[in-house]
């Protein structure tokens, strides 16, 4: 390859890492990225829609008897995650003066009341500033929705009355993951797949 500098031609050495050939051959190689259509991705969340009302539903409809005894405040079937103050999903890269503290978060598109993440953390204010699967899974989800012009509003909230112990916490995160079957927790991807997690 010959450059000029200021009128004289230099013969450079670099060598190209791969030939023309192996540039055809391993971009023809590639798995094409396959993006789910806007009417897939809407039976898609209607079905889970469905699954968490109906949860809802249930709950309230659940008769109470005299004798019952007070549900413990980290009883799984009390804690609504419909009903907590939702935050910007933003709420990491805000100034902190401590670490934080344990408690269960919930990630909600509130534009169709639909549970995608429920997760758990002993320090709320770092958990989310590295690197979290969930995050890649929300960009998708958001980038599909713009893709088809559809509305999305994807907030997060926090349940602050979770156990400080580990396990305890962790016990009552899963057992609400079970229930709500949310989307891009892991234990769920049997029933819904994972459209979301490539990328």
């Amino acid at each position: 390859m010959q450059v000029k500098f200021w009128g004289l031609r230099l013969e450079t050495n670099q060598l190209d890492l791969f030939s023309p050939n192996e540039l055809r051959i391993s971009h023809s190689n590639r798995t094409p990225v396959l993006l789910m259509d806007e009417k897939t991705l809407t039976k898609w969340k209607q079905k889970i829609i469905i699954h968490q009302q109906q949860v809802r539903t249930s709950e309230s409809n659940q008769q109470v008897s005299l004798f019952n005894l007070p549900k413990s405040h980290v009883d799984p079937d009390i804690i609504d995650p419909f009903t907590i103050q939702l935050s910007a999903l933003s709420f990491y890269r805000l100034p902190v003066d401590s670490p934080g503290q344990a408690c269960l978060y919930f990630v909600i598109d509130m534009s169709t009341n639909l549970l995608l993440y429920i997760g758990e953390t002993c320090k709320s204010n770092q958990r989310w500033k590295g690197v979290h699967d969930c995050k890649r899974y929300i960009e998708n989800y958001i980038d599909l929705h713009y893709r088809y012009e559809l509305k999305t509003a994807v907030n997060i909230g926090f349940w602050w009355d979770a156990p400080v112990l580990s396990k305890a916490r962790q016990r009552l995160e899963l057992s609400l993951i079970q229930k709500w079957k949310s989307p891009f927790n892991k234990e769920n991807w049997k029933y819904w797949g994972q459209p979301f997690g490539k990328g």
